[in-house]
């Protein structure tokens, strides 16, 4: 058994063995023309071979290992360079989208005769009925209790509670928000009031009153709070069956409340309105 597991190995002992005592015999009795120099050099070419060929071998396999080291610490450079630029790319690309968003809440003051203050939302609170956030602008910046806030495409609430540089909004989805507002198509007039996650109804619109769904809700101008004409939402639901003098009517707000990052908040004072705009042919 033993002979049977180590066979080639003894084989090649043996070989090897047998050159090695070949050999110190030719280097006694040297002979140029000798029988036994024939059969060492014979039997010594193969075990060079193999000898060669490892030594060849190992010395690859070691030079490919160094080389693999060297790739694989070029790589982790690479990948961490790779990453750097990813995170500068997102900061540049986040930087652009908040630029855009302040180009289009700025310009909101050009469709509204007030001065704009632009906020960044900095908290929220969305409790089952209460539905505010804060922004990092206050009494510090001119800002005042109830003025208006808007985002483009319209009215999103109003300002409540006034510190020194923070302040709070209510927001239309509020059950404490009421807002008077009116009908785009039929100019019909009305109290918008937040429901919620259900969005907002308009309360105290008769049912004799011609209101489909899809019509515009803006609102009125009917208090000093709201200019008129910012736009709140549209008709999504109008309840004839409902008991009582009044439509039940729903109304789903032009902005996502959830997605807000910067607002505008209208001043009270009004901007000075060109003469030629102010004559009335």
């Amino acid at each position: 058994m033993f002979f049977k597991n180590y066979r080639t190995i003894i084989f090649v002992g043996v070989i090897f063995a047998a050159t090695l005592i070949l050999l110190s015999y030719n280097l006694k009795y040297d002979s140029s023309t000798s029988f036994a120099k024939k059969i060492v050099l014979e039997a010594a070419a193969p075990v060079q071979k193999i000898l060669k060929a490892s030594i060849e071998g190992v010395g690859n396999a070691w030079m490919r290992y160094i080389h693999l080291v060297g790739l694989e610490a070029d790589n982790r450079i690479l990948k961490n360079k790779i990453a750097a630029l990813q995170t500068e790319l997102i900061l540049y690309k986040e930087g652009y989208l908040e630029a855009q968003r302040l180009q289009k809440i700025l310009s909101l003051q050009n469709d509204y005769h007030h001065s704009g203050i632009a906020a960044r939302v900095i908290g929220r609170e969305q409790a089952a009925l209460s539905k505010t956030f804060w922004i990092n602008k206050g009494s510090a910046h001119g800002l005042k209790s109830g003025m208006p806030v808007i985002v483009p495409p319209g009215l999103i609430g109003r300002l409540t509670d006034v510190s020194w540089h923070s302040s709070k909004v209510l927001l239309l989805i509020d059950e404490n928000s009421n807002v008077d507002a009116l009908i785009q198509r039929t100019r019909v007039q009305g109290i918008v009031r937040g429901a919620g996650s259900r969005g907002c109804m308009v309360r105290y619109v008769s049912k004799i009153q011609d209101v489909k769904e899809g019509d515009v809700v803006m609102t009125s101008g009917m208090s000093n709070i709201f200019p008129k004409g910012l736009l709140i939402g549209t008709v999504s639901q109008v309840d004839h069956k409902d008991v009582g003098l009044f439509l039940k009517i729903r109304v789903t707000p032009f902005v996502d409340f959830s997605t807000l990052e910067e607002v505008l908040i209208l001043a009270a004072d009004q901007k000075e309105v060109p003469s030629e705009k102010k004559t009335i042919k």
